[in-house]
């Protein structure tokens, strides 16, 4: 890796259920994304990349702290896969987060959407190493909606306070975008992180209607234009404001998409909170002109935990060594080198171990319900070859014994550190997740409030 002249600035843009084939740039027949597939033709598509995670909370954890989910505690949440308002759990202020790093490098940092690792003050963005916070503190499907007053007010937070309940999510992207062009403006020379993380594509779908109108794929399509949109206007106040040639972009998603409007994840199998490629296996677009090679598709295997370690080498900073993380530096792979990162990669739903991929070997042992029970119909172990089958369509573990043998060793490995209760590994590796002792809820319904939308019509969630 050549050494870089001056700290890069890094902008990581991350949807909420943006499937592996989404975007035009991607194959997917419908939806037109212009800025993206821009952003594509000038740098890096990595056609293997992995959250650690097919569900939110998990894969924010460890995308942010290079970290499995299961090592930092971060795979189960008192029964649920995913945080809730109110939730005592969060992310462990002992943890480094690439914000953390970045900071301590003497960079500014900012994250703007959604959070979803902690609802409490401890584990908002502020509590780890960002300057700045504005968004939701969770999912968009967590407020009062479609007649249901499960949830309190969904929040809209500066900091650690609410300055709105109820918002108008059909503005929120805009808004976000808005907040993004004025921290790129008050950036005065200094290196920046900023993190915008959309709540597009989640349920609800709540879309301005100029998305919509113009989409080949109703609401949904709408939402992956809003975020199209977004991305371009980024892109642009870089180049006016004179930050493109030191700024790395980087665009992702979470977790795979549920698949409910099409065929968003291309041709993975399986969809969000499953354990198929289509669960894991996520976009992910780089470019920094003159530093990212443009124009090319690269298949070598990276995580989303591997963006903290990166991070660090491209910014000339120092990792804490206290703690062991998962991620490994990729700043050479993503400026154009030839190798491989990973020998293998554990596929996770919850504390469950459910796959686990050597090259281009994938051995599915079980699956699991959203709850964390077994599914017992499946012939297991089932082997695919993700290089001639990227579908998992083929089960080929009669055919290559060897081959079946070996990733069973790997996985009684990640069971063994990690942890898998279905195999009665408690997992030996695993540090505790934070918690308070009296949690609260950001928000409490009153009826006398002048809420924009006391309650949201829509009642889709997921």
């Amino acid at each position: 890796m050549k050494e870089t002249c001056k700290q890069p600035n890094i902008v990581l843009i991350n949807c909420d259920d943006l499937g592996w084939g989404d975007m035009g740039c991607t194959g997917h027949p419908l939806h037109k994304t212009p800025h993206l597939d821009r952003l594509a033709a000038e740098g890096t598509r990595f056609t293997s990349f992995y959250q650690g995670s097919p569900v939110c909370s998990p894969s924010r954890g460890a995308m942010l702290t290079g970290c499995h989910p299961c090592r930092i505690g971060f795979d189960r949440f008192d029964g649920s896969l995913v945080l809730f308002p109110g939730h005592a759990i969060g992310l462990d202020r002992g943890e480094e987060t690439f914000a953390t790093v970045l900071k301590r490098a003497g960079y500014s940092t900012h994250c703007v959407g959604k959070w979803h690792c902690g609802d409490q003050e401890e584990f908002l963005p502020q509590s780890h190493g960002f300057d700045s916070y504005y968004g939701l503190p969770y999912s968009n499907d967590m407020g009062r909606q479609g007649g249901s007053g499960r949830f309190p007010p969904l929040p809209l937070v500066r900091g650690a306070r609410v300055v709105e309940a109820q918002p108008d999510q059909r503005s929120l992207t805009s808004r976000y975008t808005e907040e993004c062009v004025n921290i790129l403006r008050a950036s005065a020379g200094r290196p920046f992180l900023l993190y915008l993380a959309h709540m597009h594509v989640h349920l609800p779908h709540y879309v301005a209607e100029r998305f919509v109108a113009d989409s080949a794929n109703g609401v949904y399509g709408g939402a992956v234009a809003c975020v199209d949109w977004s991305t371009g206007v980024i892109l642009k106040e870089l180049r006016d404001l004179g930050l493109d040639g030191n700024t790395l972009v980087l665009f992702t998603s979470d977790n795979g998409s549920r698949c409910d409007f099409g065929p968003s994840n291309g041709g993975l199998r399986g969809r969000k909170a499953t354990t198929w490629e289509g669960g894991l296996r996520t976009p992910l677009l780089a470019r920094w002109p003159g530093r990212v090679p443009a124009g090319r598709v690269c298949d070598t295997m990276l995580w989303g935990m591997d963006f903290l370690p990166t991070f660090a080498t491209l910014a000339g900073a120092e990792t804490q060594k206290r703690l062991p993380i998962d991620g490994v530096d990729a700043a050479d792979v993503l400026l154009g080198a030839d190798r491989e990162l990973h020998e293998t990669f554990p596929y996770y739903l919850g504390s469950w171990l459910g796959a686990v991929r050597r090259g281009d070997w994938k051995l599915h042992l079980a699956r699991h319900t959203w709850g964390g029970e077994l599914d017992r119909a499946g012939d297991y172990p089932e082997l695919y070859n993700l290089k001639t089958d990227l579908g998992e369509t083929r089960n080929v573990a009669a055919e290559h014994p060897d081959v079946v043998a070996q990733l069973l060793r790997d996985a009684a490995h990640y069971r063994k550190i990690f942890g898998d209760p279905h195999a009665g590994e408690p997992g030996t590796e695993r540090r505790p997740a934070g918690r308070v002792a009296n949690p609260k809820t950001l928000t409490a319904y009153n009826p006398d409030d002048p809420y924009y939308q006391a309650m949201y019509d829509l009642g889709d969630a997921g």
